[in-house]
């Protein structure tokens, strides 16, 4: 299994393709005006506590106020309002908790009036970014995430990964844990730490201590609210979480992030460094690895699979509904049932993709074909299980209902992923569609009024069902114009073009306008 990271870099935005054997698994975008990604530490003012929702509403600065429910302020509180009063106050100068005097912990079902009041000044943490109508999800049980390990400050917990089977390994590195980690933290052991040493686990241990103090240091006439720890920029932070040994190439087509990129492997895995590579071709990136036309059908209403499947996903205000159709398949099989578990296993690996795709989240409820044998709803229900188990995001995945149904929940920390596959219709009638030809009109009046002008050679770049059409069968459009006019115009298809866009350009890759 190989994994590969494509990373395409523009002047407003940095987007990260993560492919598996060459198929699209995850897509993310880091946005320069993103100011509220989940992991980002906020000093901010209590607005209201709601009794009747048992939460808060705090000002982040955002133009809703964020939520923070007391389930999850963490029995902490108090020493952590204490500790926010005397920093900012500059009473308390010494970051590290060793000689910090804790308050009790509170009630775990007390009330948010007990806990908190207006005007309050108190840390807390995006858990969930802002989401359709609503602002930031908060935490005030804070968690700075390293490599190998997740500082918890105002803890003394040791937990190990669940994900690390090996009792003789837990044991293992909680104790090398126990024994480096200073008073009034905790520590969450990650599952990349099984197999690593002492030093390495300390070195990623102090960098996080250093991004604690250089927090807190912040807070001394910090204005409310604003920022004070950030997370690391997305290249870093999806390398953090997702980096192990089955990468075989982290490509970047921007230098300076590539630079840094390099730089970022180096620290986490020396031996790694060489698989990262600065992309200088030509043809855009995202192009040349066939990631443009994966995304083109991935994101439709409608979603082909191998052998004529295809599965349809329906967005409700409330839920996500995905239906699995056989297509062409049903004739194929000696009877019906095995049709239906054939294409419920295909769809079952392309709902597991398309979930992290898309970020999907909340509930999600899946019509598999109907399946009379309870032998194969159990090997329909494992096998979507073990599709899910690289997800990163927490979800649970219920057994085959009565009625044939698998309903699964999925933690939702961001907004979903959605890319416009439609287009309007060029006819003028409003419709919008998802290939118009028509634009090959459009483009043969352009090229009789550039082929009045002198140019010595001509490109035209365009959508890749375009450039078949303009290129394909004897005689071909373009042979036509190169019988009419003399002149030889070179058609190079692009991916990442709409039905509807094209560009002329002349020998010295100028746009002609």
């Amino acid at each position: 299994m190989d994994k590969e990271l494509i990373i395409r870099s523009s002047s407003d935005f940095v987007d990260f393709a993560l492919l598996k054997d060459g198929k699209l698994i995850e897509l993310h975008k880091d946005e320069e005006d993103n100011n509220f990604a989940v992991g980002d530490v906020f000093i901010a003012k209590i607005r209201k506590a709601v009794p009747g929702l048992n939460a808060a509403f705090v000002n982040v600065g955002y133009e809703k106020d964020a939520f923070l429910h007391y389930h999850d302020l963490g029995p902490k509180l108090p020493s952590l309002l204490k500790f926010v009063k005397r920093v900012s106050t500059g009473k308390h100068t010494d970051f590290l908790l060793k000689n910090f005097q804790f308050e009790k912990d509170i009630d775990k079902d007390g009330s948010i009036a007990d806990a908190l009041k207006s005007n309050q000044s108190l840390l807390v943490q995006i858990v969930k970014e802002p989401i359709s109508t609503k602002g930031p999800r908060l935490s005030s049980e804070l968690s700075i995430a390293g490599r190998y390990i997740v500082l918890v400050p105002f803890s003394d917990r040791i937990s190990i990964s669940q994900k690390i089977e090996s009792k003789e390994e837990k044991d293992r590195l909680k104790r090398l844990v126990k024994s480096i980690t200073p008073k009034g933290f905790g520590v969450i052991v990650r599952t990349v730490a099984e197999g690593k040493k002492v030093a390495e686990l300390d070195t990623d241990l102090q960098n996080l201590l250093g991004r604690w103090t250089t927090m807190c240091r912040k807070l001394h006439k910090a204005p409310h609210p604003s920022k004070v720890l950030g997370e690391m920029n997305k290249a870093s932070s999806i390398l953090r979480d997702i980096f192990n040994d089955s990468f075989s190439s982290i490509v970047v087509d921007d230098e300076e992030l590539y630079m840094q990129i390099k730089d970022y492997v180096h620290q986490i895995a020396p031996k790694k460094e060489s698989i990262v590579k600065h992309y200088q071709n030509g043809v855009p990136i995202f192009e040349k690895y066939g990631i443009e036309r994966q995304i083109k059908t991935s994101f439709g209403r409608t979603v082909s699979m191998a052998k004529g499947a295809y599965i349809v996903i329906e967005h409700t205000e409330a839920l996500h509904v995905i239906d699995v159709n056989s297509g062409n398949r049903s004739n194929k099989e000696k009877n019906q049932e095995d049709t239906a578990l054939e294409v419920n296993l295909i769809s079952a690996t392309e709902i597991a993709r398309q979930l992290r795709l898309r970020d999907m989240g909340g509930i999600i409820v899946v019509d598999f074909i109907d399946m009379s044998k309870a032998e194969n709803r159990k090997k329909l229900y494992n096998h979507l299980r073990d599709e899910m188990k690289d997800d990163k995001a927490k979800h649970k995945i219920l057994p085959p209902s009565k009625f044939g149904l698998i309903q699964i929940t999925r933690q939702r920390v961001r907004p979903e992923r959605n890319i416009e596959t439609k287009e309007e219709n060029p006819d003028g009638s409003g419709d919008e569609i998802e290939a118009p030809i028509k634009v090959v009109q459009r483009i043969q009046q352009d090229m009789e009024r550039i082929f009045k002008k002198d140019y010595k050679k001509v490109t035209l770049n365009t959508h890749p069902f375009i450039a078949a059409f303009l290129t394909k069968g004897f005689p071909s459009i373009r042979s036509k114009w190169f019988l009419e006019h003399k002149k030889w115009v070179k058609v190079l298809p692009r991916d990442a073009y709409t039905y509807l866009e094209y560009h002329f350009f002349d020998k010295n890759g100028d746009k002609i306008d």
